[in-house]
């Protein structure tokens, strides 16, 4: 990974995940190694035990985060149940490392919401209600493995904690499960947006209806 490492490409990234100064990913520091990269070095190493995903998942650099999380995804698609569980609880009692919404996205589903998928699903309750943005966000996006299984209960009372969250990365989460669930049942969305919709953050709302007709479209975003 070290031997990868592009300054010019980590600039680059830095800026695009919004590093600096009082923005969402304050102090993140890269490498400057694209994503498909990291892909190719994860299937390198498909015997990565769940220490080294750890260690790894405590870089101050966030590709090797990201490699982390790969291997721990693999690791949970490939294991038995004891592997699956091991893999989950490391999961989530390192949540303060998974901290840019692309680390979220690229494992919340496969990860804390694959594991869920047959279980109580109240530690994304507890996770939505967290001061940290970044673990209401995996709380929202893990939900994305339920919407797959047609399977919107959970995604729906979840997006109802986010209409006064005050991050707008919150607002395009939400909106973008409501979108999804949309797009396999309109009218459950349809009866959601009835309900909330003009409490919505508008960029929730924006999200949310972006696969709508025009002309329906426009009728929410008029309310």
């Amino acid at each position: 990974m070290r031997n990868l490492a592009s300054p010019e490409t980590a600039r680059i990234l830095q800026g695009f995940f919004k590093t600096g100064p009082g923005q969402y990913g304050e102090g993140d520091v890269f490498l400057g190694i694209r994503v498909p990269t990291i892909r190719s070095i994860a299937k390198e190493f498909p015997d990565a035990g769940l220490d080294t995903a750890v260690d790894l998942l405590h870089s101050r650099f966030h590709e090797e985060r990201l490699l982390a999380l790969l291997f721990l995804m693999s690791q949970f698609a490939a294991g038995n149940a004891h592997a699956r569980q091991s893999a989950y609880q490391a999961y989530l009692e390192n949540t303060q490392w998974i901290n840019n919404w692309d680390l979220v996205d690229i494992s919340a589903p496969h990860v804390p919401g694959a594991y869920l998928a047959e279980q109580s699903r109240a530690p994304l309750y507890r996770l939505i209600r967290s001061p940290s943005l970044w673990e209401r966000r995996i709380a929202m996006v893990a939900t994305f493995h339920f919407i797959r299984r047609n399977d919107f209960d959970d995604a729906l009372l979840l997006a109802e904690h986010l209409l006064n969250d005050p991050e707008d990365l919150m607002h395009k989460a939400g909106g973008w499960m409501l979108r999804e669930v949309g797009k396999r049942d309109q009218k459950r969305l349809e009866q959601f947006l009835n309900q909330h919709g003009q409490f919505m953050p508008r960029t929730m709302l924006r999200y949310a209806i972006e696969r709508f007709p025009e002309a329906l479209r426009q009728s929410y975003l008029r309310r």
